[in-house]
């Protein structure tokens, strides 16, 4: 039976990182980078991948890697959503990590475990569009792929074309970027021109670190959709309004306690899904469809109602709410919809059309 409970080494796992992006990642200094050239945080990066080893945990010791699992890579995640911190952690550390490790690649995977290089996919962030590269004899790979996560702060990128999975110094690559509504997770345009590429594995590899990346895409909404309840069950205790807090009114307990309701399944929804891919359970697609079916809309909510709940307060922009209720929604369409990954999971329980 799979246990969905945290560690204790979770746990603690979980205070380290929480102590770190509550000195680095404040929501004024999210905001504050939004508003910055510099759109992603290096240092922080730095901190959170090499002084923490948070970059290897999945990836086995023998390659670099602390040897954990997905199950603690889910919790890391699950304190990036609650500080939407501006880290290239699922993009590198799941999803490129993922795709090499799928791959059995033994030379950039230690790499990017120690924190030492940063790689993206180079495919649609929506992940509903194949890119359009294509390799010659030499491995030279020319092509472009739109709204790209986490290549403008990469050192590789890691190209699907033809059968396979090339590795790309992202030097030769022009990037340029795209304007997205979430400013905490920038996206770019990638074009390639003949560049050099090495092959790190077959094209097959893209599908399972995607598979990766839907179940634990759910870990950091979860985080997302916390923050918001949290924060807005904190606000209406204090906000008064005709002498009372307005969390005292009936309408505003009912829509907090749906929101409660919907987070707790959520959070056994998307624990679910790492445990599966931890174990390399065969119900994996199962487990990470249902994820981003249930979890993508539960973020939404959960930011809408904090948006809305704070009052006019919730929709200015020195308040963080907009940047939860812009990650939740960029997050509902990444790596596909809900309503494609509902689609996906009738079809892997036979249910019909």
């Amino acid at each position: 039976m799979t246990e969905l409970l945290y560690t204790e080494v979770e746990e603690e796992l979980r205070g380290t990182v929480r102590a770190l992006l509550a000195d680095r990642a404040t929501p004024s200094a999210v905001l504050a980078r939004t508003e910055s050239d510099e759109l992603t945080d290096g240092k922080l990066w730095r901190a959170l991948a090499v002084d923490v080893g948070c970059a290897g945990l999945a990836v086995p010791e023998h390659l670099g890697g602390a040897g954990a699992s997905w199950r603690e890579t889910a919790v890391v995640l699950e304190e990036l959503g609650r500080t939407v911190a501006p880290v290239p952690y699922f993009t590198s550390a799941v999803l490129a990590t993922a795709a090499l490790i799928a791959a059995d690649d033994e030379t950039l995977l230690p790499e990017l475990a120690s924190g030492a290089k940063t790689a993206a996919l180079a495919m649609p962030f929506s992940g509903t569009t194949a890119s359009s590269f294509a390799v010659d004899v030499d491995n030279q790979v020319s092509g472009e792929a739109t709204s790209v996560a986490g290549a403008l702060a990469a050192d590789v990128l890691l190209v699907p074309a033809g059968d396979g999975l090339f590795a790309v110094d992202a030097t030769h690559a022009q990037r340029t970027p795209t304007i997205s509504l979430d400013l905490t997770r920038p996206l770019c345009t990638v074009t390639l021109s003949g560049a050099a590429g090495r092959r790190v594995g077959p094209a097959t590899a893209v599908s399972s670190a995607l598979t990766a990346g839907a179940a634990l895409l759910a870990a950091e909404q979860l985080g997302v959709a916390e923050w918001c309840l949290q924060t807005t069950v904190d606000y209406v205790k204090s906000r008064r309004q005709f002498a009372r807090p307005i969390g005292s009114y009936q309408a505003i307990k009912h829509r907090l306690a749906d929101v409660w309701v919907a987070v707790t399944q959520a959070r056994a929804v998307s624990r679910y899904a790492a445990a599966c891919l931890a174990e390399n359970d065969a119900d994996t697609p199962v487990a990470a469809a249902l994820a981003q079916a249930f979890c993508a809309q539960v973020a939404v909510k959960a930011a809408e109602e904090c948006v809305q709940l704070h009052g006019g307060i919730g929709f200015t922009w020195e308040h963080p709410a907009h940047l939860y209720l812009k990650r939740a929604k960029t997050s509902a369409i990444a790596l596909g919809t809900p309503d494609r990954h509902r689609a996906a999971l009738a079809s892997l329980v036979n249910l019909p059309a």
